[in-house]
């Protein structure tokens, strides 16, 4: 039997033995999971997932390769990934690079041959928390001391932004969407564009008269890695945007809208990521099955106490997951509507900025 090269070493003393993949070095993250199927790739190229480790309750990962079409950010910014199985020798014909390869470019640490089942649980029972990605001769003593004179980063956002304004433009494209980058991921831009929307991606932290003069009909506020409450210029640039123009926001954009509205966030035990999480749409009744992938969540009791009405929840833990202030012309889910590789149930909403922006243009609230 394959020796064992690498290990997990999490804050409270446990271990995980494997071998390793992608980059050999070694990394303290926050470990995290997600239950989706398929996707990895989406997953490892996307930005939230920075200063985390990610773990694949699916077994096997790596089978189908790496297709250029289908990262979400030009580099992949991940803490690491831990897997059960992985699968060296893709089989798909649009499949560019192994899994591997990718990570050991970008610096990504991996693991397989580990107990996922056993750590998906322990993270569910006991809550995200640090680990370190390192060699099988690191001592547990040793690892506990690295973790715990260790803080993660909170300026997650800053990293992952871009620094200058990208367009992407369609031919007749009828509206044009400013979208605020806070580790947004690509297929947004490929939803709004799909929409005949021409979209300017600027960063984070640009200003209220940079926005002004690029005559925007709406504005996104994007996903991204971390605590909310971290990015402080982004909400008050939400609180001086709101009501001039039609604004949608998603997962940390949500979580942004809510706190510029006066609401409060929290952190969950070990968060929401994957791509089976049913959530009710409360306008309609109507049950969505959505892509997640988040560590806070919006407060329920302290949105009673602002002009916001709560549009969706989820229905395994009763969540808020999606609220609107229709006055404003602003609303904004919890979860990822342009979710690729899927599901598609709440692609609807991207239709529903638009009808928004269609009344903006003739003076109407929805």
């Amino acid at each position: 039997m394959k020796k064992f090269d690498r290990k997990l070493i999490l804050e409270d003393g446990s271990e995980y033995y494997g071998y390793g993949f992608g980059s050999k070095e070694d990394r303290i993250t926050e470990i995290v999971f997600n239950t989706s199927p398929v996707g990895y790739q989406e997953i490892i190229s996307d930005p939230s997932y920075t200063y985390q480790t990610v773990v694949m309750a699916y077994p096997l990962i790596g089978n189908y390769g790496m297709a250029e079409a289908d990262f979400e950010t030009e580099i992949p910014t991940i803490g690491g990934l831990a897997v059960r199985d992985y699968n060296d020798i893709p089989s798909n014909f649009r499949s560019v690079n192994t899994l591997s390869e990718v990570m050991e470019r970008y610096h990504i640490p991996g693991i397989y041959g580990i107990d996922t089942r056993k750590l998906v649980r322990s993270i569910r029972d006991f809550g995200s928390r640090k680990v370190l990605i390192t060699s099988v001769e690191t001592s547990v003593e040793e690892g506990i001391k690295r973790i715990s004179e260790y803080e993660i980063p909170s300026d997650a956002v800053t990293v992952v932004s871009r620094k200058m304004f990208q367009q992407y433009f369609v031919p007749q494209g009828r509206f044009h969407v400013v979208a605020i980058d806070c580790g947004m991921k690509q297929n947004i831009v490929r939803c709004l564009n799909e929409k005949g929307c021409n979209v300017t991606v600027v960063p984070w932290n640009i200003s209220l008269e940079e926005i002004a003069q690029l005559h925007p009909d709406g504005i996104f506020i994007s996903n991204g890695p971390g605590n909310p409450t971290d990015v402080e210029p982004v909400i008050a640039l939400v609180r001086a945007l709101r009501g001039k123009y039609p604004m949608f926001g998603i997962c940390l954009g949500h979580q942004m809208i809510a706190l510029a509205y006066g609401a409060k966030t929290y952190k969950l035990k070990f968060g929401h990521r994957g791509g089976n999480h049913p959530v009710k749409n409360l306008l309609t009744g109507r049950i969505e099955i959505t892509s997640q992938n988040h560590s806070y969540a919006v407060d329920r009791k302290s949105i009673a106490e602002t002009r916001l009405k709560i549009t969706h929840v989820n229905l395994l833990d009763n969540t808020v997951e999606g609220i609107a202030c229709w006055e404003d012309n602003v609303f904004s889910v919890q979860y990822h509507p342009e979710s690729a590789p899927g599901p598609q149930d709440s692609s609807y909403l991207f239709g529903q900025f638009i009808n928004m922006m269609e009344g903006a243009e003739h003076g109407e609230a929805m």
